[in-house]
């Protein structure tokens, strides 16, 4: 049973303890404006979702330049505060760039998926999206649903607007402009059992 995604209240940490903290936690926790918020177990389809798009993308850029990371890679906002944050997904074109020695902070993320829960979808719709889309590298944005096939994309046009479209359709494909990859649904959603849309 998922847990309620919950802000640990009274504590306020730099980003340095955060780190430290971090680094010898047993689960992980994501930073935003001075708390740490501890992320929930994961259900049998948000890990299916997971895996699956994982593969799409490992067959798609195996002999192209993109690296694919899946839960454990945290990303670095930059605004309003530092935030850090774990994607479910996220892809990089080129050359990767971290924050440190380490290699667990990624700073420059092309494409992020977040795959939706009861107790996460707000705010991944709301105050984490708005720290992703801080990131100057960051194309394209998705949500996806884990009990319905419903897909959210919203991509980055110029002058910082962002462009959203939704697909519903489980036989359809996703353009993703900024891998130059199409994601279909069908492999998205393999082995997910998913309610209808209405």
């Amino acid at each position: 049973m998922e847990r309620e995604l919950t802000i640990q209240l009274n504590v306020r940490l730099t980003p340095d303890e955060y780190l430290l903290l971090e680094g010898a936690a047993e689960t992980r926790s994501e930073y935003l404006g001075g708390e740490m918020i501890p992320m929930p177990p994961a259900s049998r389809a948000h890990n299916l979702v997971v895996t699956n798009l994982a593969g799409i993308f490992a067959n798609e850029f195996l002999d192209r330049p993109f690296e694919t990371y899946t839960q454990g890679m945290r990303v670095k906002g930059v605004m309003p505060s530092r935030a850090y944050m774990y994607p479910d997904v996220v892809v990089v074109g080129g050359e990767p760039q971290f924050e440190d020695s380490h290699i667990d902070t990624l700073l420059n993320p092309t494409l992020v998926v977040e795959v939706l829960s009861k107790s996460t979808e707000g705010y991944d719709r709301g105050l984490k999206f708005s720290h992703y889309r801080s990131i100057e590298s960051l194309q394209e944005y998705l949500l996806v649903s884990q009990k319905e096939c419903r897909v959210e994309q919203y991509a980055r046009q110029a002058g910082g607007k962002w462009l959203y479209t939704e697909c519903l359709d489980p036989k359809a494909n996703i353009d993703l402009a900024s891998v130059a990859c199409r994601l279909p649904l069908t492999r998205l959603y393999h082995r997910v059992e998913c309610q209808h849309s209405s």
